[in-house]
């Protein structure tokens, strides 16, 4: 059994395929119907408006339709596009068991406990007849896939077989049935319709299940007297042929499979069982430990089957459909009909070789599983699953005449996971047993024998003399000759491999991802995908090409991948030639399939920087769409997904992006729409594009933008127009803010004295010195409401702006080469250009005036000064000729020239930016520390977790932020802008070397430091202060993975400060835990005593014997204490109190040796101590160790968080400390 899907649910009592979608609807007997997909394993939706079980559910063969019935006595029909139910059917009594539609017409059968079978038609909503005649629960009823018939079983004990070939013509020719209508006039159950064709006995207790052959008038039915019986029919009677037995429960559901000659039933007894329906004989069994099978059904189409049980639902299929292949130069070989054939490329022609030898053994896939050729000896070599796994060895004779119904002489064969040749006659073999690899000769005798360095499951080719060898998450590359591993690389569990023509690359395909690497094995790339992957290969280009069950896609050497082609039928690549692929089917026929390499060619060629042949694809083919141009801007390349695009907002913003402000105008210009004109005006200024600023801020008529734009441009006359053209349209306060721009006093004493701001006038007019203009207004006023300055100001200082020494233009750009594609592709998309746009460029100038001033009609744009000089015209005067709704702008105010040959010629691409420091730290370094300064912090704990083990990076965060923070120096340059932030180098800099050399980053750690941690620590230890102590030794641990030192002899210092930090770190930790145990003597011994193992400094060894000592002394155990005694003076103790305290000890336990308790202690027997239960671990005991600290551990502390250095897993995998750059040189 192939399992391809499993739901976890309550206990599942009806299921149905869909014909064509991937989906399958489960009925729970919660009262939920489920829709899953079943390739990508999601649920799709839930329909829960029954009342109680759901027991039957099944799907329209063409409409969006499926049905459902269950305890509540009602049939739904549902929509499931709408998502709801669409109406119910109401007339049976008591539960209904099953529901089908049928194939052709518009009806459902349903079986119910009401004792009735009912036929209803779902188009008109009626029940058309009621099959009455069983006496028991009807436990289900399905129609005949072609007849007109209907089988039910039911809890009397019997089948039934009904013909309902009256009611189809019935409905056929319903006017037929109008002239008999009288004759019609039967019982309410309507019985003439359908009749009880056969009846068939023979079960010993109820039925719960029949169904027919697709094909063959066959029945087969299952009961609760736990057999599974055959029947035939034909047109006159029915008769049982056989009784299966096995099952150990009631048979819950049984069914023949569409596809193959067998039977498939479940059961209670939680098994699901295969059946040779023609031998009669069980086949295999599927057992699950704690579920109940009730429920089973086919796929229409495809070889699936779905099983439900108590706690969800199983689909699967009984035999693998991909068929053994072999590719050789311009041949394909291949199993099919148990016979072995050849196709040709070239000519697409098939011919058949040779026979295959059939299995001997009962039951499934048994198969030929892969396909070996040796094309120089012409011999093939077949695997199967047979026996365990077996191989068969043909000579394919050069003058093959062999048909299909003559015998072959007898294969070499033999036993062994797998089989495949490794030189031109020499083939190797897998030993499972002994996991090893045997080599033989064409006459299957063993040449040679070596042992594979991993636990493999498979073997494949991986070129002269060499195999690849895959375990369940690793494969390695291993040399037979010299028996050492060229490659290894760590990966999920691997089903195929596939080597490109050149040997150089190879891909490793498991269920749901790929892995391309290199022919050392070294990583390239892993796509992962949530749909099963079948096959693959690779074109010429070098780009792997392979199928899902439902698509064709292509993966770049990048990883870049993307969808080719949808398929219909999962199909197996066998062969790329260009745009070629030929393809197996899961029925053994070879398939060409065209497809557009376009995209993935085009995606390679910009990854190789072959802008050639970009340039090429660009004006010759029809690539487009928003994949494409969404791919070119996450790249970098939004100057050519410019030429892509034909919606002129979609490329105005990739003008924008790409900073083509000539193409970006292009654009606005078409688009002619505000917003599009401020974000061109936003750009422009942005690039310091005067021209195209100004241009923006006209279409936008944004006055006061286009005045502030003219004063700091310098550009006065036009600013002086702009203030008459605001006071033309009564704009007053344009009109004093561009007086006030041009420091024209005696404008805006003229603007406020016809504002009727008279005081204001005055004031501004006596301070400018403008005395007569301040006499006139200050006889308006009166002596009485003339404003007074305040005294004893000194002189004023006046709002007269400077006087502009240029006016300026653009900013100047700097030259740089043009880009590759900014020509060529402007020659490409010049033909797509309006004819607008070419008397545009013809003209070099931005066509018609522009009108930007809505009140102001109908001017020319020399008519403005006209109205200006004129001033004794009053502004509300109205005559013909000044019709202010069309005033332009003054000439001047010409765009300018973007689109000419010259400036096409002379186009300029921006520099490109430089690589930030931190980049190239984080490309050039391995070690965790500069990775964390350059700011990677992903990068740094990736590292760390494989060189380190550390999976708890909580005590490290502040270390991180403070070596990226210290690796950078922040300058603030002026108010308004952000703060600057630069690299600091660990060398510093120098005039001497070059620009684009950078140094290591400067880190906030060094090696000094820790000397002084681990001083303080040995200080805090001797006051007795251990809290103190332990916080020290912990911090260097946390410290050391972050630390980076020059020579190895400092490498070496490093790894011993780990050992140190470790010991005191594990002993104080003990030490602090005994001063918490008051009330547990015997443990507080134990614990003093393993301090005194920790591989301490001599003083505090000593200090540790005498605790000990003293401790276990006064818990009266003598023989213990003496121990310690002993060993205290063994080391010399400069302190004499010490040592007498020793002295008198040993006296006293002389004259009693005896331990007033049993301690878990043995002095004699060398161990370790546990850092996390504190018990010992003598030699010769299993243990676990953290694979940073090194710290051991009790093997059911494995997986756990290191509880000493408080970062790594105990016993996981890791490649060691990296600390210093001599390490990776």
């Amino acid at each position: 059994m192939l399992t391809k899907f499993e739901t976890k649910s309550n206990r599942v009592k009806g299921l149905s395929f869909h014909a064509k979608r991937p989906w399958i609807l489960a009925s729970l007997h919660s009262g939920v119907i489920q829709l899953w997909d079943y390739r990508m394993g999601t649920l799709i939706d839930r329909f829960d408006e029954h009342d109680g079980p759901v027991r039957g559910v099944h799907f329209h063969k063409s409409q969006p339709l499926f049905v459902s019935g269950g305890d509540d006595y009602k049939i739904k029909v549902w929509n499931y596009k709408l998502h709801r139910c669409l109406f119910t059917l109401l007339g049976h009594l008591d539960y209904v068991r099953t529901v089908q539609f049928h194939h052709e017409y518009p009806w459902i059968v349903s079986a119910s406990d009401d004792q009735t079978i009912r036929i209803w038609n779902w188009q008109s909503r009626t029940c058309i007849s009621v099959l009455t005649g069983h006496n028991h629960y009807v436990m289900s009823a399905s129609f005949h896939p072609k007849e007109d018939l209907v089988v039910s079983a039911s809890l009397d004990q019997t089948v039934r077989v009904w013909d309902i070939g009256a009611l189809r013509k019935k409905t056929v020719s319903p006017a037929d049935e109008v002239i008999r209508l009288p004759q019609m006039n039967t019982d309410f159950f309507g019985g003439v319709d359908a009749v009880v064709k056969y009846v068939l006995e023979g079960h010993e207790r109820g039925v719960n299940w029949a169904s027919f052959h697709p094909t063959l008038p066959l029945i087969v039915s299952g009961a609760d007297d736990r057999h599974v019986k055959i029947w035939r029919m034909n047109d006159t009677k029915a008769w049982e042929v056989d009784t299966l037995r096995g099952h150990m429960n009631n048979v819950s559901c049984v069914l023949f499979h569409a596809k193959q000659d067998v039977i498939v039933s479940n059961s209670e007894d939680k098994s699901i069982r295969i059946w040779d329906s023609t031998k009669r004989t069980g086949l295999q069994t599927f057992r699950r430990e704690h579920d109940r099978f009730w429920i089973l059904s086919a796929h229409p189409e495809m070889n699936l089957l779905a099983a439900g049980h108590d706690n969800g639902i199983m689909v699967f299929k009984l035999e693998r459909e991909r068929p053994a292949f072999s590719v050789t130069g311009d041949s394909l070989l291949f199993v099919k009909d148990r016979f072995l054939r050849a196709f040709e490329y070239s000519t697409q022609k098939e011919t058949q070789l040779i026979p295959i030898r059939r299995p001997g053994s009962n039951g499934l896939n048994q198969g030929p599983r892969t396909l070996s050729y040796s094309p120089t000896e012409n011999a093939v070599l077949v695997c199967s699953d047979v026996d365990g796994g077996t191989y068969e060895l043909y000579v394919i004779p050069k003058d093959n005449n062999y048909g299909r119904g003559e015998t072959f002489q007898d294969a070499k064969r033999g036993s062994g996971l797998s089989a495949v040749f490794v030189a031109r006659n020499r083939f190797a073999v897998l030993e499972k047993s002994t996991n090893h690899v045997l080599v033989k000769n064409l006459n299957n005798e063993i040449v040679k024998k070596s042992e594979l360095p991993i636990a493999a499951d498979a073997i494949f080719y991986a070129g002269t003399g060499n195999l690849l060898c895959k375990s369940e998450d690793r494969v390695v590359i291993f040399d037979l000759q010299q028996r050492v591993i060229l490659g290894d690389l760590q990966s999920p569990f691997v089903r195929y491999v596939v080597w490109s023509p050149d040997m150089e690359s190879v891909a490793l395909l498991s269920k749901h991802s790929v892995i391309i690497a290199d022919k050392k094995l070294s990583h390239r790339c892993t796509l992962h995908e949530t749909i099963r992957v079948k096959s693959g290969g690779w074109d010429d280009n070098g780009v792997f090409i392979y199928t899902t069950l439902t698509h064709i896609k292509y993966c770049l050497p990048n990883g870049v991948s993307g969808i080719i082609k949808t398929l219909e039928v999962p199909l197996y690549i066998t062969k790329i030639y260009g745009s070629t692929i030929f393809c197996l089917d899961r029925d053994g026929k070879c398939r060409p399939v065209i497809i557009d390499s376009t995209e993935y060619v085009f995606k390679l060629s910009l990854l190789r920087k072959r802008y050639d042949q970009v340039m090429s694809m660009i004006k010759n083919s029809d690539l487009c769409g928003q994949a494409m141009i969404a791919y070119l801007q996450q790249k970098g390349f939004p100057q050519v997904a410019l030429y892509f695009v034909k919606d002129e907002k979609l490329r105005f913003n990739l003008a924008l992006e790409s900073g083509n402000i000539e193409k970006a105008l292009e654009s606005a210009k078409k688009i002619d729409d505000k917003d599009y004109w401020y974000r061109l005006g936003v750009e422009a200024l942005r690039q310091g594009n005067a021209g195209i600023v100004e241009y923006a801020y006209q279409r936008t008529k944004n006055f006061e933008r286009l005045s502030f734009h003219y004063l700091i441009t310098g550009n006065l006359g036009k600013l002086s127009k702009m203030m008459k053209i605001a006071e033309v349209n009564n704009d007053v306060m344009g009109q004093f803010h561009d007086a006030l721009y041009l420091g024209d006093a005696q404008e805006r004493v003229k603007i406020l004295e016809n504002s009727g701001h008279f005081p204001l006038a005055y004031l501004t007019a006596s301070v400018h010195g403008l005395n007569d203009a301040a006499e006139r207004i200050r006889a308006e006023l009166g002596d009485d409401n003339v404003p007074s300055l305040p005294d004893g100001l000194q002189k004023p200082s006046l709002l007269i702006p400077p006087s502009p020494v240029l006016s300026a233009g653009d900013w100047p750009l700097l030259m740089v080469g043009k880009g590759i594609f900014e020509g060529g592709l402007d020659d490409a998309g010049r033909d797509v250009a309006d004819d607008d746009d070419h008397d545009e460029v013809a003209g070099g100038e931005w066509g018609e005036p522009l009108d930007i001033i809505g009140e102001v009609g109908n001017l020319q744009n020399g008519d403005i000064a006209a109205v200006l000089v004129d001033e004794e015209h009053e502004e509300n005067e109205e005559e013909g000729g000044w019709d202010l709704e069309d005033l332009g702008l003054p000439p001047d105010a010409e765009t300018p020239k973007t689109s000419s040959a010259a400036a096409r010629s002379s186009a300029f691409v921006t520099p490109t930016l430089g690589v930030p420091v931190s980049h190239v730290w984080i490309q050039k370094s391995s070690l965790a520390a500069e990775q964390a300064a350059a700011g990677d912090f992903g990068a740094a704990m990736r590292l760390l977790n494989r060189q380190l083990g550390i999976r708890n990076f909580a005590p490290l965060k502040s270390r991180f932020v403070d070596l990226h923070v210290g690796s950078h120096t922040y300058l603030r340059a002026l108010a308004s802008l952000p703060v600057l932030s630069t690299a600091v180098e660990r060398r510093g800099w120098s005039e001497s070397s070059p620009n684009d050399v950078r140094g290591p980053p400067a880190l906030v750690f060094d090696f000094s430091q820790l000397e002084e941690k681990l001083r303080a620590g040995y200080k805090s230890t001797t006051s007795g202060k251990f809290s103190e102590a332990l916080r020290h030794f912990v911090s260097i641990l946390h410290t050391i993975p972050l630390i980076v030192v020059e020579s190895r002899r400092e490498v070496d210092e490093v790894k011993e400060l780990i050992v140190v930090a470790r010991e005191y770190a594990l002993g104080l930790q003990m030490e602090l835990k005994r001063r918490e145990l008051k009330d547990d003597p015997i443990r507080q011994q134990e614990l003093a005593a393993y301090f005194t193992h920790c591989n301490l400094q001599l003083p505090h060894t000593r200090l540790a014997l005498l605790n000990a000592m003293t401790v276990c002394f006064k818990g009266r155990n003598l023989i213990a204490a003496s121990n310690f005694a002993r060993r205290l003076l063994e080391t010399n103790p400069s302190n004499e109190a010490h040592a007498k305290n020793a002295r008198q000890v040993l006296q006293a336990a002389e004259r009693d040796m005896r331990d007033a308790a049993r301690l878990n202690y043995d002095s004699r027997n060398p161990f370790v101590i546990c850092g996390a239960t504190h018990v010992p671990i003598y030699r010769g005991q299993k243990d676990a160790a953290c694979c940073y600290c090194g710290a051991r551990f009790v093997p059911s502390q494995e997986g756990n968080l290191c509880s000493v250095c408080d970062l790594a897993v105990v016993g996981g995998d890791a490649s060691g400390l990296m600390c210093s750059p001599s390490q990776i040189r």
